[in-house]
């Protein structure tokens, strides 16, 4: 079968030929209007100054030797991964083609791979056409996250080649990634809102999706919204507890998150003058950065969580590139915690397509990364979730591990290693505003079930442990109970 046109070549041509320069503009675009700024009527009731915006150092430069995602088979391009470090893994969903896929069109394939370095898994076609509705022959620009048991994904589609203003964006669900089925009805969550009709006839899509604090957020392209640039080039944000979007859904607009009666309303703000974006949430400061192609890389813009400021100035990941960066993200598309400094330090790294191939599309996928240092965070209560599993120095002498919004305190702090993820030579001081869950001190009983399995008796609440070698390493006396009498403990927490 000859390979078809992809359902972004035209948007992948206007980004190569014509969009780069303005897109490395777009930090300060003019696009991207602000809250109206109040004028105080006294110096009493005027609003303290906005935080100072950080310059970041970078460090850590790196790419892979070589191409680590690729179609295989008669695949003609491949491009727009969307990227989870996940279970040890690090899994790859993208924008490809496979003649033994059909219908023929777009279809989303998967690999995996065990680093960012070396060739992933043979790709396998996961999801394709419907044959039928608005994504029968194109399904594109996969963006994947994990919530409570569930992958989402949120795909572009087309239901033929040369659909004016046809893109759409759909979802599925599946329970491992692999195995998806059609969510709401096999319709769109998200039309092109036909604000304003531009040479570009791409419509909506190109979706990355992130989960922060209940929330699920969608940033996407449309060429039709009306703060899009001529070009089309923008980023949109939709917001909605319900992953299908199809209730309580609230956009971005000039004065910031607020309900719309549709997916589709008048779209008046975007955030950033570029396609084919990725976006990940970072917990240490409390803020999004949205990962775009300008001329000499990628670049990593940042927002804070209300979209009024930038926090920080923009990072550039240098080296080659033809389309579609995707952020490797953890499974809510959250930024990886950095293990020997989660308030300070970020790796940003992306998957990207490097070539022009054979269909004239973007194929080759390699990884680029660096880390970008010097963030200040985990300074207030809701970035304190960084922290979590990390010990750190406690003021009694003893050792603090942040377990959610509370402390576990150890006697010893050689036993508070065993229950973390990393240990920190300061104190942060938004530790001091956690209480304290429960004290361990040395010498604590500990009780063994029928089966083997060990734990810590504190405050009347069982609080499981690894193993006995962890009790005898806290000089805890260990007695052997019942089956009834370990079920009947309430227990606690240390993770």
């Amino acid at each position: 079968m000859s390979p078809r046109r992809p359902l972004s070549v035209l948007l992948a041509a206007c980004v190569l030929v014509g969009t780069v320069t303005g897109c490395e503009n777009s930090v300060e675009s003019g696009s991207m209007s602000l809250a109206p700024t109040r004028t105080a009527t006294s110096s009493s009731s005027a609003p303290a100054p906005p935080p100072q915006k950080l310059v970041l150092a970078v460090d850590k430069p790196r790419q892979s030797p070589g191409v680590v995602v690729a179609g295989g088979a008669d695949a003609p391009y491949n491009y727009a991964p969307s990227v989870l470090r996940e279970g040890g893994r690090i899994r790859a969903w993208w924008c490809s083609q496979l003649g033994s896929a059909q219908p023929g069109g777009d279809d989303i394939l998967y690999s995996e791979g065990p680093t960012l370095d070396a060739a992933f898994s043979a790709a396998a076609p996961v999801f394709s056409g419907s044959h039928s509705g608005f994504d029968a022959m194109h399904v594109c620009d996969p963006s994947v996250i994990h919530v409570g048991g569930t992958y989402y994904m949120y795909y572009t589609a087309a239901s033929r080649d040369n659909h004016a203003n046809g893109s759409a964006v759909g979802v599925a669900t599946s329970p491992d990634g692999v195995v998806w089925t059609r969510a709401n009805n096999g319709q769109p969550i998200i039309v092109p809102s036909n604000d304003v009709l531009r040479e570009n006839t791409y419509g909506a899509g190109q979706q990355s999706a992130v989960h922060v604090d209940g929330w699920f957020y969608l940033m996407f392209t449309d060429t039709t919204g009306r703060g899009a640039q001529p070009n089309g080039a923008g980023q949109f944000v939709l917001r909605s507890r319900d992953p299908l979007f199809g209730k309580g859904v609230q956009a971005l607009g000039d004065g910031g998150m607020a309900p719309v009666a549709s997916t589709n309303r008048p779209r008046a703000r975007s955030v950033v003058e570029a396609f084919s974006a990725d976006w990940m949430w970072i917990d240490a400061v409390s803020a999004f950065a949205i990962a775009h192609e300008t001329d000499a890389g990628t670049t990593v813009t940042f927002w804070d969580k209300d979209f009024t400021r930038h926090p920080f100035d923009p990072v550039l990941i240098p080296g080659v590139w033809r389309e579609g960066p995707g952020l490797v993200r953890t499974a809510e598309g959250h930024a990886p915690i950095d293990p020997a400094d989660p308030c300070g330090r970020v790796s940003l790294d992306v998957l990207r397509a490097t070539a022009i191939g054979a269909a004239g599309a973007p194929t080759d996928i390699r990884h680029f990364g660096l880390d970008a240092v010097g963030l200040r965070g985990c300074a207030t209560t809701a970035e304190v979730g960084a922290l979590n599993g990390y010990t750190v120095p406690s003021p009694e002498n003893t050792a603090d591990v942040v377990v959610g919004d509370k402390v576990v305190r150890f006697e010893r702090r050689s036993v508070a290693v065993k229950f973390s993820r990393g240990v920190l030579a300061e104190r942060p001081a938004v530790v001091d505003s956690l209480p304290v869950a429960v004290r361990v001190p040395a010498g604590a009983q500990a009780v063994r079930a029928p089966d083997g399995e060990v734990g810590l008796v504190l405050d009347d609440k069982l609080w499981i442990v690894d193993s006995a070698e962890v009790a005898a390493l806290n000089s805890s006396p260990v007695k052997d109970v019942t089956a009834g009498q370990w079920a009947r403990y309430e227990r606690g927490r240390f993770s």
